[in-house]
């Protein structure tokens, strides 16, 4: 959550040379683009993204992310000759050092304020469905193919809080089979699961993500933001912590300037223009 005093960080100085980033008014779209190879990520994409990710904790223009793949996939997990194959050569504290830069990019996609929603079409697999399931919301295709594959190449499901966080997403069982087989969630039985908020045609996929985008950053972002982390924090709490949390966070949400116009918007019967304050 940002406090009045916050320093901006300009988004426009964060130049990333392992993806492609736009940002259209109040709207940054990240997109995987090694669409040669359905956007496998590597040692360096994977710090510019937890880079990115963090930075956005300091930026006051951005309100909501699309993360996207290029070329009809969404991501192909780690590069199989530019990670997995220089992994095979590390001792277990390099191993460590990787797994922890990894699972640091989950860390800062849920700290960040802005709500993030995944565009998925095409290949969404291994380290690709962690960056699917970490987002806040996921658009998929009826192509979409995700699979949490880590056991077809002898890791354990446990990684980079899948066994958190799918469960939380698609129920202990659902996710237990995925994670024990590895298997391909296909669209539609994915969107059945819960783990697909919606089914969209490919051609406009993006579109209607970035529109949904478009709309929560017209919302009021100050409680957006509240309620992402009220939802990752109340994880680990109990009902009665969670209501109590819950009560701090919206008088604090009702101490705000946005607040004030919702009302002033309903008395006067009419749409309140939010600003994020």
């Amino acid at each position: 959550m940002r406090v009045a005093n916050a320093v901006t960080f300009p988004l426009s100085q964060f130049k990333p040379a392992h993806f492609d980033l736009s940002v259209t008014g109040k709207v940054a779209t990240v997109t995987l683009n090694r669409p040669d190879k359905k956007n496998p990520l590597t040692f360096e994409s994977y710090r510019e993204l937890a880079d990115f990710f963090q930075a956005l904790n300091k930026d006051d223009e951005i309100k909501a992310v699309v993360v996207t793949g290029a070329g009809g996939n969404f991501c192909s997990g780690g590069d199989v000759f530019e990670i997995i194959q220089p992994l095979i050569a590390m001792n277990t504290k390099d191993l460590l050092a990787f797994t922890h830069m990894t699972g640091e990019l989950v860390k800062v996609m849920r700290a960040c304020p802005q709500p993030i929603i995944a565009a998925i079409d095409g290949i969404c697999a291994g380290a690709g469905a962690i960056i699917a399931m970490a987002s806040d919301l996921r658009y998929g295709t009826a192509k979409s193919k995700t699979a949490f594959l880590f056991n077809r190449v002898g890791l354990a499901g446990c990684d980079m809080g899948a066994c958190a966080m799918l469960p939380r997403i698609i129920g202990q069982g659902r996710a237990s089979e995925l994670l024990y087989t590895g298997r391909i969630l296909r669209g539609e039985e994915a969107e059945r699961w819960g783990f697909l908020n919606r089914l969209i045609e490919a051609d406009t996929l993006l579109s209607e993500a970035q529109a949904m985008a478009r709309e929560i950053s017209e919302g009021p972002t100050f409680a957006h933001a509240m309620t992402k982390r009220m939802m990752q924090m109340e994880w680990a709490m109990s009902v009665d912590d969670a209501i109590e949390a819950e009560a701090v966070a919206q008088a604090l949400c009702m101490h705000t300037e946005d607040f004030t116009r919702a009302f002033h918007a309903f008395a006067n019967k009419s749409q309140p223009v939010f600003e994020g304050d």
